[in-house]
């Protein structure tokens, strides 16, 4: 497939993802938080494992070290500072205590978080097809334990199913939106700064936002299966690098 095919259909899958949060209607609390977690620790690994072991050494053979770590500077900031103007991450999880009104800001903060991601991966694909592959797998598997969280919380906070499925699928949409926008501005800008973005993007989901959630205050026991969970994720993107070479 052509490059434009990979990142349409990359955006069309990952905005679908957005449905799976449907899955809290029929999972338990308790259920849902013994999947959720584990999850969250696999993509916190997957996240991390494709900065640093596809995003970053691309990155390298194309641009000078000194700009590739200011690029990835950059994406670790703005990620920052989107999710402290925004709160999204305050009500990361599913709970109870996450009013309706801050439900909007996190349907806001999602929608920006996927525009930002569908333009970073689009970017790398632009660069590169199969390392365009790994960083979306990355991102998707960050994707699936954020909607069902988030979905969670939405129906906590006091949104009609329907609505809660409808808003969290337009919100998803704008991964595809992102991609279509890098491919556009591909064609009369230089894109290969996305990939270094993305891969400070991932460096902070997964180490600010993702490996805090599964680090508090449990047994031996849980903690040894996220940490598995999370050595599954990075160990699985140096899978995929080292099969590439």
């Amino acid at each position: 497939m052509t490059v434009f095919l990979w990142i349409l259909l990359g955006g069309v899958v990952m905005s679908a993802i957005a449905l799976v949060g449907s899955l809290t209607l029929v999972l338990r609390e308790s259920t849902l938080q013994k999947v959720l977690l584990p999850l969250v620790a696999f993509a916190a690994g997957s996240m991390i494992g494709g900065a640093l072991f596809h995003m970053l050494p691309a990155s390298l053979m194309q641009l000078s070290s000194q700009t590739t770590f200011a690029w990835v500077a950059v994406g670790f900031a703005l990620f920052f500072a989107l999710e402290q103007f925004l709160h999204w991450h305050h009500c990361h999880r599913a709970n109870a205590e996450c009013k309706k009104p801050l439900t909007y800001l996190i349907l806001i903060g999602d929608a920006l978080h996927n525009f930002l991601g569908g333009l970073a991966i689009a970017g790398v694909f632009l660069v590169d097809i199969r390392l365009g592959i790994a960083a979306w797998l990355a991102a998707a598997a960050h994707e699936v334990p954020q909607e069902l969280g988030d979905f969670a919380v939405l129906i906590h906070g006091g949104w009609k199913k329907r609505s809660a499925l409808l808003f969290n699928l337009l919100s998803g949409s704008t991964f595809l939106i992102g991609g279509l926008v890098a491919y556009a501005a591909s064609k009369h800008f230089e894109v290969s700064w996305l990939v270094p973005l993305a891969a400070g993007n991932f460096l902070y989901i997964g180490a600010s936002d993702l490996v805090p959630e599964v680090n508090k205050g449990h047994t031996l026991g849980t903690g040894i299966v996220h940490f598995a969970c999370f050595l599954v994720g990075l160990g699985g993107l140096y899978a995929l690098a080292a099969l590439g070479h």
